[in-house]
Parts: C-alpha cells; structure tokens; sequence
C-alpha cells in the first residue's frame, strides 16, 4: 500500500573512526543514547509512522489476534512434574496474562502416573485436590508493564521457594525467598542476579550469579539465609572476559557444580557435599579448544562424573570419570565419537542414562539402560514422522523410573510423553490442545534439501495445509512462504509448532525453516563452517533455500517473505544487501545489524564473549575487512531493497535499539525504488519482547498481518471456527 505519510528522518551527524587503515564514517552513532530526549522523540516518531503505515492492517491485526485466543485453551493446566514428594504444575487463566505455580502432595509413592483434572475445573477453584498456589504470577506483575520470572527453586526440604523476577526487561533479576507454611517473604532479598537461585543440600543457602557492566556472567555467590546480600560470599570470580559462568546442583544432590565456558573452551569447578571439606576443586583445567560438560552417575556401583567432550572429537564424546579432578587423557569412553552423530547432553538416573543425540539433523533421545555391570542396553526411542523434534524435559528425580520427553512437529502440537523404560512403553500425558477444529492430518510437512553455492546439501523443514499447492487444472502451484533462519551459535532451529502459524497456513501460505549454516543441525561441523571467517557461508546457504523454493515449484520471489531475529537478523540484513531480488519483505526481529560497531568496541555488552563468535576485528586486519564485507550497516546501497520491518526493544540487552534504529535511518537514506522501511520499538521490553501471553499475541499478530500483507494475502479468511 502507498503512503503519501512521509518517514521520520533522523539528523546525519558524522563520526570517523580509522581501523587497520581503514576510515569508518557513520552518521547515525548518536542515535546510542537512549537518555536523550531526542532519541526518544525519534523512537516515537519512527512508532507513529509504522502506526500510520499499517493502519490499513489494523482490522487483520485484529482478526490474527482473536483467531490466535479462539484456539487456545485459555484455562489449561501442565502436566505435573514430581520432585520431592509434590507433583508440580503450571496453571493459565481465562483473561490473565501470566498464569500460577502449584503444587500438590503425592498421594502413592509407588505410582509415578500424574493426576489428572477435571475436565469442567473452573479457574477459581483448585485444579487437584489440596492444591497449593506457590506464585500468583498476575499479582506479582501488578502494576508493571513488563514482567518476567527468571526462574523458581523450591528448597530441598520443600519448605521456601526462592523465585526471581524482573519487571523492566533488562534481565537483571531479584530474588526472594518465600515461606511456604506462613505465605510470607524472608527478609533476604538479593538484586541485580542473572536468573534464578540454586539450592545447596542442606537447604541453609543458596548459590547465584551476577554480571559485569557489559552483561557478562562473571561472578558466582554464596548467600546464607537471614544474612545481607553485601555478606554474600563470593565463590567464583571469572576475570576472562571471553568467558561466562553458571552454577547448577546434580540431580542426585551430591554436588554443585560451577560451570566457565567461552564459545569453544570449558572449564568445571564442584563441591561434593560429602565431603565438604575438600572445597571447591577443578575438574580439569580450561584448555584452549576443549568443551566439556560433567554429571554425576552410579556406574556399576561406583560414583562416577559422566564427561561429555570434544577430546577425542568434534562431534563429542562421552567419557567417564572418578568424581576427583581428572585430565582429559584418563577420560574413559562409554560412547566413542561418532562424526555421524552429535552428542548433546547427557542425564544419569539409577537405572538409566538418557543421551540427546542428532543424526541428519533430526533430534533423538538414547537410552542406556544400567544393571549392576554398567550399561546393560542401548537403543533410540523411535518415532514416525519424517520431520520432528524430540527431547527430555521435567526430570527432576536420580530414582524415577520413567523420561519425561516432549515431542512436535510443524504439524503435530507440542506434546507430553512418559517414557517407561523397564516396560519401552511411551504413554501419552498431554498434546497442546488446538481449538477451532484443528486437525493435524489437514497438514503436510516435509524435509527438502536445497544445494548451497559450494555443493553443501541444506536441510529445510516446510509445512503448509493440504490442498494449499493444487490449481485449478489438479496439480501443484507456487504459494505464499515465510522462510525462517538463524544460523549462529550452533543453535538449531528444530521443527516446532506454533498455533499463531496457523493464521498463515489456513490462509493458504506455508512455512519453512532454512537450516543453515552456522548453526547445529548436521553436527559440529555445520557450526564451524558458518561463524568466524566462514560466516558468509550462512548467507549463502538462505539464499540457497530460497532459490530452491522457487526453483521446485514451491513459491516466486513476490511471495516470498523472509524472517529471522536476532543473529537471524543479521541474517536478514545481510541477505537483503546481498540477494534483495528473492523476497517480497524481510522482518528482522531485535536484529544484529551493526556488527562491526558492536565487535570493535569491547565495553559495550556481550562483544568480548562473541571475539569466538565473529572474530576480533579490533586486534586483527583480517577480520575488520571480513566482517565489513558483510555487516548489513556498513553494506547498504543505492539499491531497491524489498519492503522491511524491524523490531527492536529499548531496554534489550544482547542487541541494542540502536543497531535497527541506525539501519533503518541508512536504508532510507541511501536506498533507490520502494524505499518502504518500518521500525517498531517496544518501549518498555527487552530482548524477548513484550511480557504476558495476549500482548504477545497482539505483537505477534502485528507481524503476521504485515507478512500476509506483503504476501498478498491479507485479504484471505483463515477459516478458524470459534
């Protein structure tokens, strides 16, 4: 739609920088400073104008929402998980944005089935009999704009609750404790903590961390129950700046285990409660290059550290060890690498290990069932589908004898599975309810493989309702796609359902996941050659996918649209400098669009870490001129890019306003044709946008009715029955 609407323009205020030689003018820095009264003014104005723009779209907008709520189960309950005695749960409620944490005692030691509510339970009475609300997540959100919890642990003796919450978005959180008997909060209160807390054994303190000024987790503390926070003790102090720190407790209680990881080097500290004496020891000391991970288990009898490393490989290995600090050469192996199949992780119970595995870039869950020589059997736990996701979640008990496991696809809800492993029977708990006559077998999905410029095979997952690809004369036709990709940090982008996808797919447009490089999905490997100075390799591969969209017969470039956040975003910048024929529109999510700015100056949040990453263009010519070559700021041109929308929240903290903010403002200063560029700043939200479940319905919404908007679809009904 055309706009007589003209668009803010925001003021050029040169600043030269020289690297290596190099002279760097840009003239949108002083955009940085979100303080200033006329970078706020700026905001709202580039806010009005995407108003204004997609006013047409409000009515879609609304339309997207109320189909997103007609086919979700507003009053619903989780599948209880049991830890300690209790079955533990998550309740949501008609018309409230956060929901409540409950628990109930567990009636029969013996049965390790979950209750079950009643069908008709209404949202003011308990869902199981002596329900108790741990958290009223609504009334603590109360009078917020923004509100997170950052993560919830109950005391070994089940007794105090230490929960964390953020309510700016800035992901500094606040912890306290709560009594459980009495309802009423402890004294201590700690601030400034990244996530939540962490229990010692006998339950009298409690471990938690804290960031430096650029974000980095670098400090782990000790607090003592009914002391100050300025009395914590300080029991980890990481001075590398590449390098990160967690705490976390084994599931048999035994130890705490502090954890320091740059992207390619790890390094484990633990304190055995048996004999705390000892103190905190290293496990094996930091090795440039070594990865490795550690989980206590009983082996044949014998306490042992399960070892899950890149020693003997880079797909990894799994190794054992006596619970004593233990070089990597005596690292026994229990699963020998397999450049076939990426070891993930690992979970030790008494009677069996659980291994997270991917093959083909397909997840898998591994069994290994224990007697008393040590590992008895070993097996995959098998599925049909062509295209899924699979993995262990809630499995909080050393003794259980069943794996909790979630499974989904693009077409099958997110489900709830318990995995008996003495009897290999898989029960089903619970499968996402979809409202509005939602059927899984309405949809098709597939696995394709498109073929990247170097001859690499790349997977993509699509999924689009049946029916959707026939013309008029029976066979098939190009339809609409959103193509999604990320592509950093070896993070895959397994299939996943989304019921506010279906407001795409019964509108007659499919959806794709481009499996790029740069991320996890075929092994170590497929990491490696997408970072560093292989980075253009994920570039590549997305256009690559598009191509081969359009290439089969799947869709044309007018209707196609491509999205992606975050490290996805600055894939959507560089694809949009490099291959802007192929796409119809671009949404670029809290988009890394001013790399090289962000890697060259290392006060500014999360640069040092991600030297790993991306590389250090400061101390390194080589890597200033590569990373130039594709940083979306320093490579927009006079060229007629696709229509773009870019969303951004004031208070992130991984990937500052500004860097869309300054996009925005070079792209409409230096591009030819449409010139049609949005940005769309939440004003109180961080990284993961907006808090509560109906305003991110209603953010969703506002992209999607953009996408089908570009698509040519916006017209369309979806067909949701109410």
């Amino acid at each position: 739609m055309q706009s007589s609407l003209v668009p803010p323009t925001a003021d050029r205020r040169p600043t030269t920088s020289e690297h290596h030689g190099h002279q760097r003018t840009d003239d949108y820095e002083w955009l940085r400073d979100k303080d200033a009264p006329e970078v706020l003014a700026h905001l709202e104005a580039e806010n009005a104008y995407t108003r204004e723009r997609t006013a047409h779209l409000a009515d879609l907008r609304q339309s997207i929402f109320d189909e997103i709520k007609a086919r979700t189960r507003e009053t619903d309950l989780s599948v209880p998980t049991r830890s300690r005695g209790y079955w533990y749960y998550g309740r949501s409620f008609e018309g409230k944005e956060y929901g409540a944490s409950c628990r109930v005692p567990v009636s029969d030691p013996d049965d390790w089935t979950p209750p079950r509510p009643a069908e008709d339970t209404r949202p003011d009475e308990p869902a199981l009999p002596g329900e108790e609300v741990l958290l009223d997540l609504d009334a603590l959100a109360e009078g917020h704009e923004f509100f997170s919890l950052g993560g919830s642990s109950v005391s070994p003796d089940t007794t105090l609750l230490a929960y964390a919450t953020d309510v700016v978005g800035d992901e500094r959180y606040t912890i306290e404790v709560k009594d459980l008997a009495s309802g009423t909060l402890l004294p201590d209160r700690i601030t400034g903590a990244l996530g939540g807390a962490v229990w010692d054994r006998a339950g009298e303190s409690f471990y938690y961390t804290t960031v430096d000024d650029s974000w980095r987790a670098d400090k782990i503390w000790r607090h003592r129950l009914g002391t100050t926070q300025d009395e914590d003790e300080l029991v980890h102090h990481e001075t590398d700046g590449r390098f990160w720190v967690g705490v976390g407790r084994s599931r048999t209680d035994r130890f705490l285990v502090v954890a320091s990881g740059s992207k390619n080097t790890s390094e484990y500290r633990f304190l055995d409660a048996d004999h705390p004496e000892a103190g905190w020891q290293v496990f094996a000391e930091r090795r440039e290059g070594l990865e490795y991970s550690l989980e206590h288990a009983v082996l044949a009898g014998e306490d042992v550290f399960l070892v899950l490393h890149n020693h003997a490989g880079p797909d990894f290995e799994l190794g054992v060890a006596p619970v004593r600090p233990t070089p990597a050469e005596q690292w026994r192996p229990l699963l020998a690498h397999d450049p076939a199949v990426r070891l993930e992780d690992v979970d030790a119970f008494a009677g069996h290990l659980v291994v997270h595995q991917r093959s083909e870039g397909l997840t898998q869950l591994r069994i290994l069932e224990l007697d008393e020589e040590g590992v008895a059997e070993d097996y995959l736990v098998d599925f049909d589908q062509e295209v899924y996701t699979v993995g262990a979640a809630g499995n909080p008990e050393f003794t259980q004898p069943v794996v909790r496991l979630g499974y989904t696809s693009m077409a099958v809800p997110s489900s709830v599975y318990d995995y008996d492993v003495a009897s290999r029977e898989l029960t089903l708990l619970r499968r996402t309810p979809v409202l509005g006559g939602f059927a899984p077998a309405d949809y098709e999905e597939h696995r394709l493989w498109a073929r990247a410029e170097d001859g690499t095979k790349i997977p993509i997952s699509i999924v689009a309702k049946r029916g959707s690809r026939e013309d008029v004369g029976g066979g098939t036709g190009p339809v609409p796609v959103l193509l999604y990709g990320y592509g950093a940090y070896e993070t895959s982008i397994d299939p996943y359902f989304s019921i506010a996808r279906l407001s795409l797919l019964d509108r007659g447009a499919a959806f794709a996941i481009a499996h790029v490089r740069g991320g996890g999905e075929m092994g170590r490997h497929w990491y490696d050659d997408g970072k560093l100075m292989r980075k253009q390799n994920t570039f590549s591969d997305f256009a690559a996918c598009a191509r081969h969209l359009i290439a089969t017969g799947w869709t044309t470039p007018d209707r196609l649209v491509a999205e992606g956040g975050s490290a996805g975003g600055l894939l959507m910048g560089a694809v949009a400098n490099q291959a802007p024929e192929l796409f119809a529109g671009i949404v670029a999510d809290v988009p890394f669009v001013d790399a090289l700015t962000t890697m060259l100056d290392a006060s500014l949040p999360l640069t040092v870490p991600e030297y790993d990453e991306w590389g250090n263009p400061e101390a390194d010519p080589a890597v200033y001129e590569y990373l130039a070559s594709y940083a979306p700021y320093d490579n927009v041109a006079a060229i007629d890019y696709p229509p773009i929308l870019a969303e951004t929240s004031l208070h992130d903290t991984r990937v500052l306003y500004v860097e869309p903010a300054k996009w925005i403002a070079r792209l409409r200063a230096t591009a030819v044709g449409r010139r049609d560029f949005l940005l769309r700043t939440e004003m109180a939200a961080g990284h993961g946008g907006v808090s509560g479940r109906y305003k991110a319905w209603h953010d969703r919404a506002f992209a999607l009715a953009w996408i089908l908007d570009r698509m040519g679809l916006a017209d369309r009904p979806s067909g949701v029955r109410p």
